[in-house]
């Protein structure tokens, strides 16, 4: 019986591990179902930091279809998940700036952002931990925050929460590598 259960978990156990994507030691499946909607892993990749390559988070990007254009992932009204997996601490200053320069670079005229919920969301970034899991669902809405599986906020601004994504897949990303790997490239 103790025999027939090890041999029924380790099957389980690599059958998990076949179906996942790994970067950097942190691997995320294949499919999520979030809110009963079914999505597939579009894309992982490493967000590093400086000319040095310091490693920041592993992100993955889900979408209910896989797609490799920005726009149409950008424009697009179907639900999209971003899971972030921090590999260091990161202060609520360096958080902060980086947000508010991404959302800067991706929303330059004729777009624009009310400045009092730039404000208000920025001041909701909190430090974060290496280990620590974030996640961004985008829906026709806008989207979810969470940090460790806790509500951070809803931002109910669809344009917000596109400027938002465009800051990882947009005309500017933090870097064109995680970009590429968001978008299902490994080169």
């Amino acid at each position: 019986m103790v025999r027939r259960w090890i041999v029924a978990v380790a099957a389980v156990t690599s059958l998990s591990a076949a179906n996942a994507a790994e970067v950097g030691g942190v691997a995320m499946p294949d499919n999520r179902i979030v809110d009963g909607t079914s999505m597939r892993l579009n894309g992982i990749g490493l967000r590093t930091y400086s000319l040095l390559g310091i490693p920041v988070y592993v992100a993955g990007l889900y979408l209910e279809r896989r797609s490799d254009d920005p726009n149409s992932i950008l424009h697009s009204s179907q639900t999209k998940l971003l899971q972030i997996r921090f590999l260091r601490d990161v202060d609520a200053k360096d958080a902060r700036e980086a947000w508010r320069e991404g959302l800067e670079q991706n929303c330059k005229s004729p777009c624009s952002l009310d400045p009092r919920g730039v404000q208000r969301f920025l001041a909701a970034v909190p430090s974060v931990n290496d280990g620590d899991e974030s996640t961004l669902l985008f829906t026709s809405k806008g989207v979810k925050v969470t940090l460790n599986g806790h509500p951070m906020g809803d931002i109910s601004d669809p344009h917000f929460a596109e400027v938002m994504l465009a800051t990882f897949i947009g005309t500017e990303p933090a870097t064109p590598r995680l970009k590429r790997e968001l978008l299902g490239s490994r080169n």
